[in-house]
């Protein structure tokens, strides 16, 4: 039979005798591994918070009613403190992933929506974003957090130094990088799939026929994966098989451009004014055929903020990021994220 113990609650005495030596008190240093040393939250305890919130997805003050049915009762604002007291020791750590992952030559890039408390705006949570970025090759990813924007300057200073592949959706900030000195820009089909989708009730036909070209184009990805193939067969098999596709999509495509609103030509005019940019992962082995795997990235955050609502501050918000960075890419390289932070 399985059975179930819960998660248990225990205290680590640690005892520093006090001598008197000449008049004065002497006292043996506390231990280098207590993160807190002003509190009485151990290694494990802070892990196991911040991965149940940024992980689990617990709100904070679930993991209160929790903790106080196994003996423990804490205050919000202890378990707040704890909170941002972990984020700032593991902030060096942060910023070291985010050098990682922008020495790599190719990106991944998405955005989404956080609600924050804007002390300077009272009232109703703003809608702020994350920006996710993600190292296909190097098996990591960081979130970038910048009081909530989403304009074009955090694009410019996220990736002001980058030099190699970018990889996104449609979205015209990221036009900037279109033609930039040393940054090839990669579309997403993933993304113009979507929109013929979203086009079949309203012409079947036309949105039907884009779709099974690029069905076809990804089971031909599906097909490289299977076998295992290196950079370089993945090239010369896109070169035989997927760039005529993109030939004949790209004629098709002029052929029915329309000036009309109707959902199928949106999703023409969607795929044609970044057609260049999604027939470049042609051009290379490593490159992948969509952005799916920075949207994978945001699905934790995605998760959480359902469960609880909104951050409280911007320095809130860049806390989880911090923290979502870490756990992230502690989970893409496969390693138990609470173990790893305890």
């Amino acid at each position: 039979l399985l059975e179930y113990t819960p998660g248990q609650l225990w205290i680590r005495r640690i005892i520093r005798p006090r001598y008197a030596s000449g008049g004065t008190v002497v006292a043996a240093e506390s231990p280098s591994w207590i993160p807190l040393p002003r509190t009485n939250a151990g290694p494990s305890l802070l892990a196991h918070i911040l991965v149940s919130k940024y992980r689990d997805h617990l709100p904070l003050n679930r993991q209160l009613h929790i903790l106080s049915r196994r003996g423990m009762t804490l205050k919000s604002s202890t378990l707040c403190d704890w909170v941002h007291a972990a984020a700032r020791l593991l902030e060096p750590l942060y910023d070291t992933l985010v050098r990682q992952v922008m020495h790599s030559d190719y990106l991944q890039v998405d955005e989404t929506t956080i609600p924050v408390l804007d002390s300077d705006h009272p009232g109703a949570a703003r809608k702020g974003y994350h920006w996710v970025v993600r190292s296909p090759q190097s098996r990591a990813m960081f979130f970038h957090y910048d009081n909530g924007s989403r304009a074009r300057a955090v694009a410019s200073d996220i990736f002001r130094d980058f030099r190699g592949a970018l990889q996104s959706d449609g979205y015209n900030v990221y036009d900037i990088f279109e033609n930039h000195p040393g940054i090839t820009t990669i579309g997403c089909w993933a993304h113009a799939r979507r929109k013929f989708e979203q086009a079949l009730d309203n012409d079947p036909p036309r949105a039907s026929f884009a779709l099974s070209i690029i069905q076809r184009m990804y089971d031909i990805e599906r097909e490289c994966r299977q076998h295992n193939l290196n950079p370089q067969q993945v090239y010369i098999i896109r070169q035989q098989r997927a760039r005529p596709l993109t030939e004949e999509l790209h004629r098709w495509l002029m052929e029915n451009r329309s000036d009309k609103r109707a959902a199928i030509d949106k999703a023409i005019s969607y795929t044609l004014g970044i057609y260049p940019r999604l027939c470049r992962y042609l051009d290379d082995g490593r490159y992948l055929i969509d952005n799916n795997m920075a949207e994978n990235a945001v699905r934790p955050l995605a998760l959480g903020r359902k469960n609880y609502l909104f951050c409280g501050s911007h320095r809130a918000a860049r806390n989880a990021a911090m923290i979502y960075s870490l756990l992230g890419t502690c989970c893409l390289n496969g390693l138990n994220p609470l173990q790893w932070l305890s």
